[in-house]
Protein backbone atom coordinates (compact mmCIF):
# COMPACT_ATOMS: atom_id res chain seq x y z
CA UNK A 1 0.00 0.00 0.00
CA UNK A 2 1.21 3.40 -0.62
CA UNK A 3 2.01 5.25 2.44
CA UNK A 4 0.50 8.68 2.18
CA UNK A 5 -2.15 9.14 5.17
CA UNK A 6 -1.36 10.55 8.36
CA UNK A 7 -3.06 8.64 11.28
CA UNK A 8 -4.53 10.15 14.41
CA UNK A 9 -4.15 8.64 18.01
CA UNK A 10 -7.18 9.97 19.97
CA UNK A 11 -4.95 13.57 19.77
CA UNK A 12 -4.57 16.27 17.66
CA UNK A 13 -2.33 15.31 15.31
CA UNK A 14 0.55 18.36 14.49
CA UNK A 15 1.30 19.68 11.32
CA UNK A 16 4.67 19.40 9.42
CA UNK A 17 6.27 22.21 11.03
CA UNK A 18 5.23 20.77 14.48
CA UNK A 19 8.95 20.13 15.12
CA UNK A 20 9.46 23.43 15.48
CA UNK A 21 7.55 24.07 18.72
CA UNK A 22 10.61 21.80 20.49
CA UNK A 23 13.96 23.61 20.36
CA UNK A 24 16.04 23.10 17.55
CA UNK A 25 17.96 19.38 18.13
CA UNK A 26 21.21 21.28 18.21
CA UNK A 27 20.36 23.00 21.12
CA UNK A 28 19.06 19.92 23.08
CA UNK A 29 22.22 18.18 22.54
CA UNK A 30 23.97 21.07 23.92
CA UNK A 31 22.25 21.46 26.75
CA UNK A 32 21.79 17.78 27.39
CA UNK A 33 22.56 17.12 30.97
CA UNK A 34 20.68 13.75 31.69
CA UNK A 35 23.38 11.38 32.83
CA UNK A 36 25.41 14.47 34.43
CA UNK A 37 28.18 14.97 31.72
CA UNK A 38 28.45 18.29 29.86
CA UNK A 39 28.35 17.88 25.94
CA UNK A 40 31.56 18.60 24.32
CA UNK A 41 32.19 20.29 20.56
CA UNK A 42 33.93 20.20 17.80
CA UNK A 43 33.65 19.80 14.00
CA UNK A 44 33.96 17.67 11.67
CA UNK A 45 35.44 18.16 8.19
CA UNK A 46 34.25 16.53 5.13
CA UNK A 47 33.83 17.56 1.23
CA UNK A 48 31.31 16.93 -1.49
CA UNK A 49 32.21 14.65 -4.31
CA UNK A 50 33.01 17.71 -6.52
CA UNK A 51 35.72 18.64 -3.87
CA UNK A 52 33.70 21.51 -1.90
CA UNK A 53 34.69 21.60 1.86
CA UNK A 54 32.30 20.82 4.47
CA UNK A 55 32.30 21.83 8.30
CA UNK A 56 29.53 20.24 10.74
CA UNK A 57 29.20 20.61 14.19
CA UNK A 58 29.69 17.35 16.11
CA UNK A 59 28.14 17.02 19.57
CA UNK A 60 29.87 14.41 21.79
CA UNK A 61 28.25 13.06 25.40
CA UNK A 62 26.41 9.63 26.63
CA UNK A 63 23.10 10.46 25.33
CA UNK A 64 21.73 7.01 26.40
CA UNK A 65 22.99 4.62 28.54
CA UNK A 66 22.50 1.72 30.35
CA UNK A 67 21.61 3.34 33.39
CA UNK A 68 18.19 4.84 31.90
CA UNK A 69 14.86 2.37 31.50
CA UNK A 70 15.03 -0.79 29.89
CA UNK A 71 13.28 -1.17 26.55
CA UNK A 72 10.87 -3.34 25.86
CA UNK A 73 11.63 -7.19 26.06
CA UNK A 74 9.91 -6.93 22.68
CA UNK A 75 13.24 -5.89 21.77
CA UNK A 76 15.14 -9.05 22.84
CA UNK A 77 15.59 -10.83 19.04
CA UNK A 78 19.77 -11.10 17.94
CA UNK A 79 20.37 -10.10 15.40
CA UNK A 80 24.39 -9.35 14.25
CA UNK A 81 25.49 -5.61 14.35
CA UNK A 82 22.36 -4.35 15.40
CA UNK A 83 22.02 -1.10 17.29
CA UNK A 84 20.30 -0.73 21.09
CA UNK A 85 16.44 0.90 21.00
CA UNK A 86 17.36 3.59 22.91
CA UNK A 87 19.10 5.33 19.80
CA UNK A 88 16.35 5.46 17.61
CA UNK A 89 13.64 6.25 20.37
CA UNK A 90 16.24 9.41 20.93
CA UNK A 91 15.19 10.64 17.95
CA UNK A 92 12.06 9.66 17.36
CA UNK A 93 10.98 11.63 20.43
CA UNK A 94 12.47 14.65 19.61
CA UNK A 95 11.79 14.78 15.94
CA UNK A 96 8.33 13.55 15.35
CA UNK A 97 4.51 13.36 16.97
CA UNK A 98 2.58 10.09 17.35
CA UNK A 99 0.99 9.72 14.29
CA UNK A 100 4.10 10.37 11.91
CA UNK A 101 5.57 8.04 9.95
CA UNK A 102 8.96 6.49 10.75
CA UNK A 103 11.02 4.46 8.36
CA UNK A 104 14.23 2.38 8.27
CA UNK A 105 15.82 1.28 4.67
CA UNK A 106 17.75 -1.49 6.78
CA UNK A 107 15.57 -2.59 8.90
CA UNK A 108 17.79 -5.46 10.25
CA UNK A 109 15.99 -6.69 13.34
CA UNK A 110 13.46 -4.09 13.32
CA UNK A 111 14.66 -2.16 16.17
CA UNK A 112 13.65 1.25 14.68
CA UNK A 113 10.20 -0.14 13.38
CA UNK A 114 9.37 -1.75 16.69
CA UNK A 115 10.10 0.98 18.95
CA UNK A 116 8.58 3.41 16.43
CA UNK A 117 4.97 1.66 17.10
CA UNK A 118 5.96 1.52 21.04
CA UNK A 119 6.34 5.31 20.19
CA UNK A 120 2.77 5.69 18.66
CA UNK A 121 4.22 6.22 15.29
CA UNK A 122 3.84 4.25 11.93
CA UNK A 123 6.64 1.72 11.29
CA UNK A 124 7.85 1.48 7.92
CA UNK A 125 11.12 -0.63 6.87
CA UNK A 126 12.91 -2.10 4.25
CA UNK A 127 15.73 -4.43 4.03
CA UNK A 128 16.92 -7.13 0.70
CA UNK A 129 17.68 -10.06 3.78
CA UNK A 130 14.03 -11.78 3.93
CA UNK A 131 15.05 -12.43 7.23
CA UNK A 132 14.53 -8.93 8.54
CA UNK A 133 10.94 -8.95 7.91
CA UNK A 134 10.99 -12.26 9.16
CA UNK A 135 11.91 -10.70 12.54
CA UNK A 136 10.04 -7.75 12.80
CA UNK A 137 6.57 -7.64 11.48
CA UNK A 138 5.58 -10.59 14.49
CA UNK A 139 6.64 -8.34 17.08
CA UNK A 140 3.77 -5.50 16.06
CA UNK A 141 1.37 -7.83 16.47
CA UNK A 142 2.67 -10.30 19.02
CA UNK A 143 0.08 -12.95 20.03
CA UNK A 144 -0.81 -14.16 23.74
CA UNK A 145 1.43 -16.45 25.57
CA UNK A 146 -1.73 -18.78 25.56
CA UNK A 147 -2.03 -18.63 22.17
CA UNK A 148 1.59 -19.65 21.74
CA UNK A 149 1.29 -22.67 23.89
CA UNK A 150 -2.26 -23.58 22.14
CA UNK A 151 -0.66 -23.17 18.63
CA UNK A 152 2.52 -25.12 19.53
CA UNK A 153 0.33 -28.03 21.48
CA UNK A 154 -1.30 -28.81 17.92
CA UNK A 155 1.41 -29.08 15.74
CA UNK A 156 2.55 -32.66 14.79
CA UNK A 157 6.62 -32.43 16.06
CA UNK A 158 6.33 -35.95 14.53
CA UNK A 159 5.79 -35.34 11.38
CA UNK A 160 8.54 -34.43 9.93
CA UNK A 161 10.56 -32.82 6.27
CA UNK A 162 13.95 -32.46 5.16
CA UNK A 163 16.92 -32.98 8.20
CA UNK A 164 20.32 -32.50 6.36
CA UNK A 165 22.79 -34.68 8.00
CA UNK A 166 25.30 -32.17 8.42
CA UNK A 167 22.40 -30.21 10.77
CA UNK A 168 23.70 -33.49 13.30
CA UNK A 169 26.84 -31.20 14.61
CA UNK A 170 24.46 -28.35 15.74
CA UNK A 171 21.69 -30.75 16.89
CA UNK A 172 20.72 -33.89 18.86
CA UNK A 173 19.13 -36.25 16.17
CA UNK A 174 15.45 -36.23 18.38
CA UNK A 175 15.96 -32.31 18.53
CA UNK A 176 16.67 -32.01 14.73
CA UNK A 177 13.22 -34.04 13.78
CA UNK A 178 11.30 -31.60 15.70
CA UNK A 179 13.21 -28.60 14.09
CA UNK A 180 12.51 -30.74 10.38
CA UNK A 181 8.98 -30.78 11.69
CA UNK A 182 7.92 -27.23 12.92
CA UNK A 183 10.05 -26.01 9.50
CA UNK A 184 7.97 -28.37 7.37
CA UNK A 185 4.79 -27.09 9.06
CA UNK A 186 4.97 -23.43 9.16
CA UNK A 187 6.20 -23.60 5.27
CA UNK A 188 2.87 -25.37 4.54
CA UNK A 189 0.78 -22.74 6.77
CA UNK A 190 2.43 -19.87 5.09
CA UNK A 191 1.42 -21.34 1.23
CA UNK A 192 -2.17 -21.37 2.48
CA UNK A 193 -1.73 -18.11 4.40
CA UNK A 194 -1.08 -18.79 7.75
CA UNK A 195 -1.07 -16.17 10.96
CA UNK A 196 -0.12 -14.21 13.36
CA UNK A 197 0.59 -16.74 15.53
CA UNK A 198 2.51 -18.78 13.31
CA UNK A 199 4.30 -15.84 12.08
CA UNK A 200 5.46 -15.12 15.93
CA UNK A 201 6.75 -19.21 16.24
CA UNK A 202 8.31 -18.59 13.02
CA UNK A 203 10.00 -15.66 14.28
CA UNK A 204 11.33 -17.15 17.90
CA UNK A 205 12.74 -20.41 16.27
CA UNK A 206 14.62 -18.92 13.66
CA UNK A 207 15.90 -16.41 17.12
CA UNK A 208 16.65 -19.72 18.83
CA UNK A 209 17.95 -22.02 16.24
CA UNK A 210 22.04 -21.70 17.52
CA UNK A 211 23.30 -19.88 20.37
CA UNK A 212 25.40 -20.79 23.62
CA UNK A 213 23.12 -21.34 26.43
CA UNK A 214 20.52 -24.27 27.04
CA UNK A 215 17.99 -21.57 25.62
CA UNK A 216 19.00 -22.86 22.12
CA UNK A 217 18.01 -25.61 19.78
CA UNK A 218 21.55 -26.67 19.97
CA UNK A 219 24.67 -27.45 21.40
CA UNK A 220 26.93 -24.50 22.31
CA UNK A 221 28.01 -22.48 19.72
CA UNK A 222 28.46 -19.01 18.58
CA UNK A 223 26.36 -15.95 19.74
CA UNK A 224 22.76 -16.48 18.10
CA UNK A 225 23.37 -13.84 15.58
CA UNK A 226 26.09 -15.93 14.31
CA UNK A 227 25.98 -19.04 12.46
CA UNK A 228 28.86 -20.93 12.32
CA UNK A 229 29.06 -23.03 9.19
CA UNK A 230 28.87 -27.45 9.77
CA UNK A 231 33.01 -28.09 9.24
CA UNK A 232 33.80 -25.29 12.23
CA UNK A 233 31.42 -26.54 14.20
CA UNK A 234 32.39 -29.68 14.13
CA UNK A 235 35.91 -28.54 15.25
CA UNK A 236 33.87 -26.63 18.06
CA UNK A 237 32.70 -30.14 19.28
CA UNK A 238 35.79 -31.37 19.03
CA UNK A 239 37.96 -29.32 20.95
CA UNK A 240 34.86 -28.59 24.02
CA UNK A 241 34.39 -32.36 23.76
CA UNK A 242 30.82 -32.05 23.78
CA UNK A 243 27.71 -33.57 21.63
CA UNK A 244 24.47 -32.09 20.79
CA UNK A 245 21.94 -32.48 23.55
CA UNK A 246 18.46 -33.09 23.53
CA UNK A 247 16.87 -29.99 23.19
CA UNK A 248 12.78 -29.59 23.59
CA UNK A 249 11.70 -27.08 20.65
CA UNK A 250 8.55 -26.35 22.04
CA UNK A 251 9.78 -26.02 25.38
CA UNK A 252 12.04 -23.23 24.31
CA UNK A 253 9.84 -21.64 21.99
CA UNK A 254 7.18 -20.95 25.02
CA UNK A 255 9.85 -20.04 27.26
CA UNK A 256 11.74 -17.42 24.75
CA UNK A 257 7.69 -15.95 24.37
CA UNK A 258 7.19 -16.00 27.90
CA UNK A 259 10.26 -13.23 28.23
CA UNK A 260 9.72 -11.46 24.67
CA UNK A 261 5.98 -11.09 25.74
CA UNK A 262 6.53 -9.69 29.28
CA UNK A 263 5.94 -6.11 28.50
CA UNK A 264 2.97 -6.53 26.63
CA UNK A 265 0.34 -5.40 28.75
CA UNK A 266 -3.11 -4.01 27.73
CA UNK A 267 -1.89 -0.27 26.80
CA UNK A 268 0.88 -1.64 24.41
CA UNK A 269 -1.03 -4.36 22.80
CA UNK A 270 -3.94 -1.60 21.96
CA UNK A 271 -0.96 0.71 21.03
CA UNK A 272 0.08 -1.81 18.48
CA UNK A 273 -3.26 -2.81 17.68
CA UNK A 274 -3.70 0.43 15.96
CA UNK A 275 -0.07 1.03 13.96
CA UNK A 276 0.20 -2.88 12.90
CA UNK A 277 -1.54 -3.31 9.94
CA UNK A 278 -0.54 0.58 8.87
CA UNK A 279 3.08 -0.61 9.12
CA UNK A 280 5.17 -0.98 5.23
CA UNK A 281 7.47 -3.50 5.47
CA UNK A 282 9.84 -4.10 2.32
CA UNK A 283 11.46 -7.13 0.91
CA UNK A 284 13.96 -5.01 -1.57
CA UNK A 285 16.20 -2.79 -2.72
CA UNK A 286 15.71 0.30 -0.19
CA UNK A 287 17.20 2.27 -3.24
CA UNK A 288 13.89 1.79 -4.87
CA UNK A 289 10.97 1.46 -2.31
CA UNK A 290 7.64 2.67 -4.86
CA UNK A 291 5.49 1.52 -2.59
CA UNK A 292 6.40 4.69 0.13
CA UNK A 293 4.52 7.81 -1.00
CA UNK A 294 6.79 10.64 -2.39
CA UNK A 295 6.73 13.42 0.85
CA UNK A 296 5.65 10.98 3.78
CA UNK A 297 8.34 10.06 5.87
CA UNK A 298 8.83 12.84 8.89
CA UNK A 299 11.91 10.71 9.89
CA UNK A 300 14.27 7.60 9.16
CA UNK A 301 16.35 6.03 11.47
CA UNK A 302 18.85 3.39 10.20
CA UNK A 303 22.19 1.67 9.92
CA UNK A 304 23.44 0.61 7.01
CA UNK A 305 26.43 -2.31 6.41
CA UNK A 306 29.55 -1.03 7.39
CA UNK A 307 31.54 -2.12 4.51
CA UNK A 308 32.72 -5.46 4.96
CA UNK A 309 33.02 -6.14 8.36
CA UNK A 310 29.97 -8.04 8.88
CA UNK A 311 29.38 -11.13 6.91
CA UNK A 312 25.49 -11.37 7.09
CA UNK A 313 25.30 -14.11 4.32
CA UNK A 314 27.67 -16.26 6.54
CA UNK A 315 25.82 -15.39 9.82
CA UNK A 316 22.03 -16.21 8.22
CA UNK A 317 22.44 -19.45 6.37
CA UNK A 318 21.35 -21.81 8.94
CA UNK A 319 17.89 -19.03 9.36
CA UNK A 320 17.66 -19.36 5.78
CA UNK A 321 17.25 -22.74 5.85
CA UNK A 322 14.83 -22.68 8.28
CA UNK A 323 12.50 -20.01 6.32
CA UNK A 324 13.14 -21.81 2.85
CA UNK A 325 15.15 -19.24 1.41
CA UNK A 326 18.17 -19.68 -0.98
CA UNK A 327 20.54 -17.28 0.69
CA UNK A 328 23.06 -17.38 -2.53
CA UNK A 329 20.14 -15.57 -4.30
CA UNK A 330 19.77 -12.29 -1.77
CA UNK A 331 22.04 -10.36 -2.84
CA UNK A 332 23.00 -7.91 0.12
CA UNK A 333 24.77 -4.73 -0.09
CA UNK A 334 28.30 -5.58 1.71
CA UNK A 335 30.40 -3.38 -0.84
CA UNK A 336 34.19 -3.36 0.13
CA UNK A 337 35.82 -0.03 -0.92
CA UNK A 338 34.79 2.76 0.44
CA UNK A 339 33.74 4.59 -2.68
CA UNK A 340 31.51 1.47 -3.87
CA UNK A 341 29.91 2.15 -0.26
CA UNK A 342 29.28 5.83 -0.98
CA UNK A 343 27.82 5.17 -4.49
CA UNK A 344 25.34 2.21 -2.72
CA UNK A 345 24.62 5.19 0.04
CA UNK A 346 23.92 7.90 -2.33
CA UNK A 347 21.02 5.59 -4.10
CA UNK A 348 19.69 4.96 -0.82
CA UNK A 349 20.03 8.66 0.01
CA UNK A 350 18.28 9.61 -3.49
CA UNK A 351 14.92 7.93 -2.37
CA UNK A 352 15.45 8.85 0.85
CA UNK A 353 14.93 12.58 -0.30
CA UNK A 354 12.27 11.23 -2.24
CA UNK A 355 9.87 9.83 0.68
CA UNK A 356 10.77 12.44 3.12
CA UNK A 357 8.72 15.61 4.29
CA UNK A 358 9.53 18.96 3.82
CA UNK A 359 11.56 19.60 7.26
CA UNK A 360 11.55 15.41 7.68
CA UNK A 361 15.13 14.28 9.09
CA UNK A 362 17.50 11.20 8.50
CA UNK A 363 19.30 9.62 11.44
CA UNK A 364 22.32 7.43 9.84
CA UNK A 365 24.10 5.92 12.27
CA UNK A 366 27.71 4.40 11.22
CA UNK A 367 30.82 3.95 13.20
CA UNK A 368 34.81 3.57 13.18
CA UNK A 369 35.35 0.81 11.27
CA UNK A 370 39.10 -1.08 10.57
CA UNK A 371 40.77 -0.25 13.72
CA UNK A 372 39.48 3.17 13.76
CA UNK A 373 41.13 4.01 10.68
CA UNK A 374 37.92 4.53 8.50
CA UNK A 375 35.39 7.25 10.34
CA UNK A 376 31.95 7.01 7.93
CA UNK A 377 30.02 9.78 9.23
CA UNK A 378 32.81 11.47 6.98
CA UNK A 379 32.35 9.05 3.57
CA UNK A 380 28.52 9.42 4.70
CA UNK A 381 27.90 13.00 4.42
CA UNK A 382 29.01 13.71 0.46
CA UNK A 383 25.84 11.01 -0.05
CA UNK A 384 23.36 12.77 1.39
CA UNK A 385 24.52 16.13 0.36
CA UNK A 386 25.12 14.76 -3.07
CA UNK A 387 20.85 13.49 -2.92
CA UNK A 388 19.79 17.41 -1.34
CA UNK A 389 19.99 16.90 2.23
CA UNK A 390 21.29 19.14 4.27
CA UNK A 391 23.83 17.86 6.71
CA UNK A 392 22.85 19.49 10.22
CA UNK A 393 25.12 18.09 12.56
CA UNK A 394 26.95 14.69 13.84
CA UNK A 395 25.99 13.10 17.38
CA UNK A 396 28.50 11.29 19.03
CA UNK A 397 26.96 9.14 21.95
CA UNK A 398 30.32 8.16 24.05
CA UNK A 399 29.55 4.77 25.38
CA UNK A 400 31.92 1.61 26.82
CA UNK A 401 31.73 -2.30 25.10
CA UNK A 402 29.05 -4.41 26.43
CA UNK A 403 29.94 -7.42 27.56
CA UNK A 404 29.05 -9.19 24.19
CA UNK A 405 32.17 -7.25 22.68
CA UNK A 406 34.20 -8.34 26.47
CA UNK A 407 33.70 -11.99 25.18
CA UNK A 408 35.46 -11.52 22.05
CA UNK A 409 38.23 -9.94 24.01
CA UNK A 410 37.74 -6.64 22.56
CA UNK A 411 38.83 -3.66 24.75
CA UNK A 412 36.97 -0.25 24.86
CA UNK A 413 38.72 2.83 21.60
CA UNK A 414 40.63 -0.38 20.77
CA UNK A 415 39.05 -1.90 17.95
CA UNK A 416 35.85 -1.99 16.26
CA UNK A 417 32.67 0.56 16.58
CA UNK A 418 34.09 2.05 19.93
CA UNK A 419 30.79 4.91 19.65
CA UNK A 420 27.54 5.35 18.24
CA UNK A 421 28.59 7.48 15.52
CA UNK A 422 24.79 9.13 13.89
CA UNK A 423 25.01 11.66 10.98
CA UNK A 424 21.88 13.74 11.21
CA UNK A 425 20.59 15.27 7.96
CA UNK A 426 17.36 17.68 7.19
CA UNK A 427 14.90 17.78 4.05
CA UNK A 428 14.37 21.76 3.65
Amino acid sequence: MLLQERFEFGIESPGANAVHLKAPLADQLMTFREFGKPTQTFETSAATFRGLPLRVPTYVNEFWTSRQRAASNLHEVSYRACFKPQLPRFFIERLTAPGDVVYDPFMGRGTTAVEAALLRRVPSGCDINPISTVLTRPRLHPPTLEEVTNRLAKIDFHDTGEQPPDLLVFYHPETLAEISALRKYLMARARSGGDYIDDWIRMVAVNRLTGHSPGFFSVYTLPPNQATSAKAQRKINEKRGQVPPRRHVAEIISRKSRLLLKDCDGPTRQVLSRVSDRACLLTQHSAHVDQIASGTVSLAVTSPPFLDVVDYAGDNWLRCWFIGVNPAEVRLTVPKKIEDWQRAMTEVFRELFRILRVGGHVAFEVGEVRGGTVKLEEAVIPCGVEAGLTPLLVMINDQKFTKTANCWGVDNNAKGTNTNRIVVFRKR
